[in-house]
């Protein structure tokens, strides 16, 4: 009788035991797929602060990769688009050369979406197959292309938001769909990390519980910033107090409070929009230095101090960014810098965690 556990043992084995290079490419794979999600937070903000979300009335998931590429072809395009609320209240009379300008922007963010699908999909199979992904890697990396796939949707939900009735997309859809990329992009960085740095290697120096611990809280902040920052891209509050540090000449803004019930101010007010994503900025900027000034006082392992000294460099460097960003009236340049200063921050505070989680 033929041996078939063997067989399938020699076929399916538990528990791949990919080698170092292995771990390495696939960590460089999971890098890549982080710096287009990268890319497309910065597209998609841009995409928002050149008022072209609303561009594209349709949504083709499998075969919109190809643009317009006759007159013809716009017309039809520029049509639906003229039946839209945006068209007919806000961009009532706007030419087919303007509308090309916003329609491309929507359309590369939406190709670079399903780009990035497809840069997940084809390594990760190709892994698969040669058995280079260890088995608890798997169900992670299964995950990752779900929540990709998820996200597409969340975006379509939040575009159709501006399609029905008001020619704006949800506050709260909006900042849905940023927390649901920065989450994506957080949990790829972090398995990423994990493969560079396995638990137990370079773990020589023992690290205080509480610079661990604050820089958990750091990292946390520093998420609950950039979600202010979505209610205030939804709100366009940004265009709004364009003074530092007064707003309108008070520290704390008139009719902070003017909406019932009271919790929805912190959602759907301007001025309390605004007013809290300073604090949480300013908040976040004085503990990372408070951070940077008690870690001195410890002996860390090297990459861990270069990642705090990035860190707090980059606080000083996006708060100086966002006050600009405000008193020039959010330049789409600026503001899609100071959007990306954002990222950059909360991976640097993502990088020290682990190294100090694994320390």
């Amino acid at each position: 009788m033929m041996n078939t556990t063997g067989s399938t043992a020699t076929l399916f084995p538990d528990q791949p035991n990919p080698s170092g290079g292995d771990q390495r490419a696939i960590a460089a794979w999971l890098l890549v797929c982080c710096a287009l999600i990268f890319a497309m937070v910065i597209l998609g903000g841009v995409t928002r602060l050149t008022g072209s979300g609303l561009s594209m009335v349709e949504w083709k998931p499998v075969t919109g990769f190809i643009p317009p590429l006759s007159h013809s072809a716009w017309e039809e395009e520029f049509s639906k688009y003229k039946k839209s609320p945006e068209f007919q209240k806000i961009n009532l009379g706007m030419s087919l050369e303007q509308f090309k300008r916003i329609y491309l922007y929507e359309f590369a963010h939406r190709v670079l979406g399903r780009t990035i699908g497809l840069v997940f999909l084809l390594p990760f199979l190709y892994f698969l197959i040669r058995r280079k992904i260890s088995r608890p890697l798997i169900p992670k990396l299964v995950a990752m292309f779900i929540l990709g796939g998820l996200q597409g949707v969340l975006g379509w939900y939040m575009v159709m938001s501006g399609l029905i009735d008001k020619p704006h997309v949800s506050q709260y859809r909006l900042t849905a769909h940023l927390l649901a990329a920065i989450a994506i992009y957080s949990y790829i960085f972090w398995v990423a990390l994990g493969l560079i740095y396995p638990p137990g290697i370079g773990q020589n120096t023992p690290v205080s519980p509480v610079i661990r611990r604050k820089t958990f809280v750091i990292t946390g902040m520093i998420l609950l910033t950039i979600i202010s920052g979505g209610f205030v891209a939804g709100l366009k509050a940004g265009h709004a107090y364009n003074t530092f540090p007064l707003m309108n000449g008070q520290w704390v803004p008139e009719g902070i409070m003017m909406l019932e019930p009271w919790y929805i101010n912190f959602f759907e007010n301007i001025s309390t929009v605004q007013f809290d994503h300073r604090v949480l900025a300013i908040l976040s900027f004085l503990a990372i230095i408070g951070l940077w000034f008690v870690s001195r006082r410890h002996d860390l392992p090297r990459t861990t101090r270069t990642g705090l000294h990035l860190l707090a460099g980059m606080s000083i460097l996006q708060v100086i960014l966002g006050i600009s960003t405000l008193l020039l009236h959010v330049p789409v340049p600026l503001a899609a810098t100071h959007q990306a200063g954002a990222l950059v921050l909360l991976t640097l505070a993502l990088f020290v965690y682990h190294r100090l989680h694994y320390s």
